[in-house]
């Protein structure tokens, strides 16, 4: 007799037979999945030998910049230095703040501290445009100093050295001359206070006069003739 699968029994076979087909299949497809992988990875383009180290040098030196303590290449060492300190003008108010500069004293003084003359020059004209500097209230100023210890021809001296002008200098020479006598007598007083009583005194009194820059003249009135040698 003969056996024929009801439908419930075929439908049980084909589940069977399905699942046997999942279980053989499925490891295969792992396997080519897994050599697919391999295929793909195996196709990458290697990377070549000498271009990974001139990649490698080129991060390194990188690097070596970014922690450069100078912080700085090649050409950063042709830069000048950046001046330090106050500006020249700010130097040269400074010191007219202190007293009065003449003109050629002054730019002696910032000389030191500029890189040409021209920015002297032009730092000069800037202050005596603006009523900073001032070579005639400056030879004011040195007479006046100057006026109770010294007699004119060390006075006029030291305002020709310090560049003032000709006209200015023989102006005020002629007002120092005018109270020579009377400067030369405190000066003398103060110091001796008494006639020279033999040629070796009045010629140490003459000295002393004559080296604060008085007048022969004027010397001769104070201390008497003395002796015609």
């Amino acid at each position: 007799m003969s056996w024929k699968p009801t439908p419930a029994s075929a439908d049980r076979l084909r589940a069977k037979l399905d699942d046997e087909f999942e279980t053989v299949a499925k490891p295969q497809g792992l396997c080519r999945t897994s050599d697919a992988r391999r295929e793909q990875e195996g196709a990458a383009p290697a990377v070549d030998a000498d271009q990974w180290q001139r990649s490698s040098e080129a991060r390194g030196a990188g690097r070596g910049r970014r922690t450069d303590p100078a912080g700085s290449d090649a050409s950063a060492g042709d830069a000048k230095p950046a001046r330090k300190g106050p500006s020249l003008k700010m130097r040269a108010v400074g010191y007219l703040s202190r007293r009065e500069h003449a003109r050629e004293e002054l730019a002696r003084k910032l000389a030191a501290h500029a890189e040409d003359a021209a920015e002297v020059e032009a730092v000069l004209d800037a202050l005596q445009k603006e009523g900073w500097l001032s070579t005639e209230r400056f030879a004011q100023s040195l007479v006046h100093r100057r006026a109770s210890r010294q007699g004119a021809a060390r006075i006029v001296q030291e305002l020709r050295q310090h560049g003032v002008d000709d006209n200015q200098v023989a102006e005020l020479r002629d007002q120092l001359r005018a109270t020579e006598y009377d400067r030369a007598l405190e000066v003398w007083k103060k110091r001796f206070d008494a006639k020279p009583d033999d040629r070796a005194v009045y010629a140490k009194q003459a000295r002393f006069l004559a080296s604060r820059g008085f007048a022969h003249d004027v010397i001769r009135r104070i201390l008497g003739e003395g002796d015609e040698d």
